[in-house]
């Protein structure tokens, strides 16, 4: 369909849930609001999905104001409706029914001229769980720092 510019990830999400089951979703969006996300000014860390009356719906997702848009520019953390064909609904609702998963906004990003969101679903980490990916981590990257020593 076209070219794919990822314009926002959501890192929190990583941190904070296991990701599975990636969708992508349409995402209905004002004039200023795609001028602004076109230019990368979006915020994905407090955001969430929530489904609502058989529609889905993105909401705590920081669009900032366009800059050159006049007094009536959009709220910059209004819910913004996701365009989702129904069976993908009903598999995604299926899914969430399970205790402790959530539905989470991974990122958004423009396929063509389009905006689209990639929502995910998570089931959450514990402390502990967070703590063992962090040590992980950096164990690796110490490992790293030891070999490029050596190497050099």
């Amino acid at each position: 369909m076209g070219e794919i510019k990822v314009v926002a990830t959501n890192q929190k999400a990583y941190h904070n849930y296991y990701i599975s089951d990636p969708m992508e979703a349409g995402l209905v969006l004002t004039g200023t609001e795609i001028k602004s996300l076109r230019g990368g000014r979006v915020n994905l860390g407090d955001a969430y999905v929530k489904p609502e009356n058989g529609e889905m719906w993105l909401l705590n997702a920081h669009i900032a104001r366009y800059e050159a848009g006049s007094y009536m520019s959009h709220e910059p953390t209004r819910s913004r409706k996701l365009l989702v064909h129904k069976k993908e609904m009903r598999t995604m609702l299926g899914r969430i029914k399970e205790k402790g998963l959530t539905l989470v906004p991974t990122k958004i990003y423009i396929k063509g001229n389009v905006a689209k969101v990639e929502v995910a679903v998570g089931k959450g980490k514990k402390l502990y769980d967070k703590r063992e990916v962090i040590e992980k981590r950096e164990s690796d990257r110490e490992l790293g720092r030891i070999l490029k020593n050596r190497l050099a």
